[in-house]
């Protein structure tokens, strides 16, 4: 009775001083799959890695496995077979190149299309007096807006009339046509942040009211810093959303108040396009920009955007 008594008590032991030592591990990474495209100094062109956790540091795919591919899009074509590259990475104890050390790229870069959805949020429409779409509304942006998740957004002398908008990404992980909505998650590959940098002068006035060219101007479209994988999103229609300008939140929702969730918004668009590994959908902002305020208010030199989303972290934005 005694020796069991203190062997239950040298167990107990060792898994408390086990515990104690994985609170103090500094490289545990979290078990979420956090995707990113970075440059390091050491590094000759951009790699692919692992963050640490939403704001940790990174672990070097390439490092891990060189036959990896360095694009994410090259990453995601591959499916299945370097996503399980990247949970073996995840699962051993590599070293971590401090945050600082690394510059994050957009998670996805020159993706065959930008799709995005205008008017998606129950609380936008109200905020414009207009009723909630009956389908989507569809409109683009050239890949060539797509910036990282904290390089700078710069001010185009065309426009006086820059605005913000937080909005939810997803990354579409395989090819489809004509995909049910009850088969869109299977083309899913994860989720990321994205600013939707918008001239409200082009967008609403000029160029016949089109918002192409009011969306598209260069920089327009930061993204980061990590695709989430999917599995690694509890529930991505249940997930706050904030803006901040200066540090004052300007915009604040949740993504369930999307009108057209990411299973309707892949069926809806899957019927004009093929979608592509690396493709990225930006499904609409809720209430709070610039244009609809009393007086309106736009982005100026030296303002700092901060777009946040609760798990998938926040893209840091500075205007020039």
């Amino acid at each position: 009775m005694k020796y069991s008594k203190a062997l239950m008590l040298v167990s107990g032991r060792k898994l408390l001083t086990a515990l104690l030592q994985a609170q103090k591990w500094p490289f545990q990474p979290s078990r979420d799959m956090r995707l990113v495209q970075f440059q390091a100094p050491h590094l000759v062109g951009p790699h692919l890695g692992l963050e640490t956790g939403n704001g940790g540091g990174v672990i070097s795919l390439n490092a891990f496995d060189p036959t990896l591919p360095k694009t994410m899009i090259q990453f995601l074509e591959q499916g299945e077979a370097t996503l399980s590259v990247a949970r073996r990475a995840l699962a051993a104890q590599l070293p971590v190149l401090p945050r600082s050390e690394v510059t994050f790229l957009a998670p996805v870069t020159r993706p065959d299309k930008v799709v995005c959805v205008g008017m998606n949020y129950v609380d936008h429409c109200k905020e414009q007096n207009v009723p909630v779409p009956k389908e989507p509304i569809i409109f683009s942006k050239f890949a060539s807006s797509i910036v990282g998740p904290y390089d700078e957004v710069v001010l185009p002398p065309e426009s006086q009339e820059v605005d913000w908008e937080v909005e939810l990404a997803v990354v579409i992980g395989k090819k489809g046509k004509h995909i049910k909505a009850t088969d869109a998650m299977a083309h899913v590959a994860g989720f990321t942040v994205a600013h939707d940098v918008s001239a409200r002068d082009w967008q609403m006035r000029r160029n016949g009211k089109q918002w192409l060219l009011g969306k598209t101007f260069d920089t327009f479209c930061p993204l980061g810093p990590a695709l989430v994988t999917k599995d690694s999103v509890a529930d991505p229609h249940n997930l706050k959303i904030c803006c901040r300008v200066n540090g004052e939140v300007v915009q604040s929702s949740n993504t369930n108040q999307m009108v057209f969730k990411t299973e309707e918004l892949i069926a809806w668009v899957s019927q004009f396009v093929t979608f592509y590994p690396g493709d990225v959908i930006l499904t609409g902002t809720p209430p709070g920009v610039g244009v609809f305020r009393k007086p309106p208010v736009f982005l100026k030199k030296g303002d700092e955007v901060q777009c946040e989303i609760e798990e998938l972290g926040v893209i840091i934005n500075k205007v020039v």
